[in-house]
C-alpha cells in the first residue's frame, strides 16, 4: 500500500512537472521593443540679408545708405526682410538724384519727417517686375510709411513707372530681386505729398529750339540782286526798239520832203 501511494505520488508530480514545462514551450515568445520614428529634421532656416551690403556694393546709393543709418530705418527695412513672411521691396534713388534736387529741401524737415520719407521708399512685401502689372491697376499703394504715404504705379511694356505727386520716375534697374528683397534702382527721390504738401508746381515745359538763321550764300544773288540784274537786261531791249521807231519816222518825213520837193520843181 505505501508503495501505491509513494508511486501515484511521484507520477502526478512527474505529470505536473511535463505539463508545465510544456505549457511553457507553448507559450508566446515576448514582445519586440519598437525603435522610436525619427522625427525629420527643421528646415533650414533662409539665410540673413544685409541690406548694407548689398547697397555699399550695389551701386552709386551712398547717399541713400547714409539717409538710411542716420534715421535707423535701416533696422526697419532689416527686420521686414529677414523676420516676416511678406518680404520687402526698396526703391533706390542713385546720388545724382540727391544732387539734382533742388526744391523743396531736406534741411527744413523734422527727425520725423526724414524718417518717412525714407521708408516712403519701401513697399511692406516682395514685389518682382512682373507684380507690377496687376499692382498698377490696384490704385494707391501702401508704402511703409504706412497713412497717407501712398504710391501710384503704371506698368508699360516692363518698364515700371512710379508716381508720387511730386516725383515720376521709373525703374531702371533691378540692383537685387530674390526673395525675400527686391530692391530697384530709380533716377528720382520719391517727395510725398503727406509732407511736401498738394500744391505742385506745374512741369516746366522746355522751350522750343531757336531756327537758325540761315544767310545766303556769298555767291548765290538775292531776290532783290536778281530783279535789278534782270532790269538792265530789259532796258536794252525797250530803248532799241525805239530808235527804230524814231528812224521809220525820220525816214517818213525825208520822203515827204523829198516828194515836195520834186513837185514844186
Amino acid at each position: 500500500m505505501e508503495f501505491s501511494k509513494i508511486f501515484t505520488i511521484c507520477f502526478s508530480v512527474l505529470l505536473l512537472c511535463s505539463s508545465l514545462a510544456y505549457g511553457q514551450a507553448r507559450s508566446p515568445p515576448a514582445p519586440v521593443a519598437m525603435s522610436p520614428t525619427p522625427t525629420p529634421a527643421p528646415a533650414p532656416a533662409p539665410p540673413y540679408v544685409n541690406l548694407t551690403y548689398l547697397l555699399s556694393v550695389a551701386g552709386p546709393f551712398h547717399t541713400f545708405l547714409d539717409y538710411l543709418e542716420s534715421t535707423k530705418v535701416i533696422d526697419t527695412f532689416q527686420n521686414q526682410a529677414n523676420n516676416t513672411d511678406q518680404g520687402i521691396t526698396v526703391f533706390v534713388p542713385k546720388d545724382s538724384a540727391f544732387k539734382d534736387l533742388r526744391k523743396p529741401s531736406f534741411s527744413n524737415l523734422s527727425d520725423d519727417q526724414l524718417k518717412s520719407l525714407i521708408l516712403y521708399h519701401a513697399l511692406p512685401r516682395f514685389y518682382t517686375l512682373a507684380d507690377f502689372n496687376e499692382l498698377s491697376t490696384k490704385g494707391s499703394i501702401s508704402t511703409l510709411a504706412g497713412g497717407e504715404y501712398t504710391l501710384n504705379f503704371t506698368y508699360d511694356s516692363g518698364t515700371v513707372h512710379l508716381d508720387s505727386g511730386w516725383s515720376k520716375t521709373k525703374v531702371t534697374s533691378a540692383v537685387h530681386s530674390t526673395d525675400p528683397i527686391a530692391i530697384y534702382q530709380i533716377d528720382k527721390v520719391l517727395l510725398p505729398e503727406a509732407i511736401f504738401g498738394t500744391d505742385i508746381p506745374p512741369t516746366p515745359v522746355p522751350s522750343p529750339a531757336p531756327v537758325p538763321d540761315v544767310s545766303p550764300a556769298a555767291d548765290s544773288p538775292s531776290a532783290e540782286s536778281k530783279e535789278s540784274g534782270s532790269s538792265p537786261k530789259s532796258a536794252p531791249s525797250t530803248s532799241s526798239s525805239n530808235s527804230i521807231m524814231n528812224l521809220c519816222i525820220w525816214r517818213q518825213l525825208v520822203l515827204a520832203v523829198s516828194a515836195g520837193v520834186v513837185l514844186f520843181f
